[in-house]
Parts: structure tokens; C-alpha cells; sequence
């Protein structure tokens, strides 16, 4: 999906890092709503301006969770 994000759009974003990510970096991912609608996650290594970013759209970012979270209540 092709965002036509600006780098100025991306810096003022409200990121936040997930809550499994440590605070020595490593493999953590952060999400942020932006102005159109759309949910961005990105690698927190990689917040440059020309960093890529994942747009996807709410229902499909809510299904993707969802997933996640019943997968992690069958995990052993």
C-alpha cells in the first residue's frame, strides 16, 4: 500500500515501542496511528526518514492482534 508518507509526517507521529521490546534496542517494533486512518509500524533500528514503514488499515491491523494474541494464549 502506497502511503505518499513525508518524512515531517513520520517525525510527528506518536510512536510507541512495544512493550516486549527491551531498552537495549534489539528486535523492537513501533506503531503509531497516522492523520489518515491508516496504523504504521516500523523497526525501531531503522527511524530514519527514508526508514520503511508497514501501512496498514485498522481492521486489518485489529486482525492481525487478535491472531497474535490467541496464538500466544495456545503457545506452550
Amino acid at each position: 500500500m502506497n502511503s505518499d508518507r513525508t518524512t515531517a509526517e513520520s517525525a510527528e507521529l506518536n510512536w510507541v515501542r512495544s512493550s516486549y521490546s527491551s531498552e537495549e534496542g534489539g528486535e523492537c517494533v513501533e506503531v503509531a496511528a497516522d492523520t489518515k486512518g491508516f496504523v504504521r509500524v516500523r523497526d525501531s533500528k531503522r527511524v530514519a526518514a527514508d526508514g520503511p514503514e508497514l501501512v496498514i488499515r485498522p481492521v486489518c491491523w485489529a486482525a492481525l492482534v487478535g491472531a497474535l494474541r490467541a496464538e500466544d494464549a495456545v503457545a506452550p
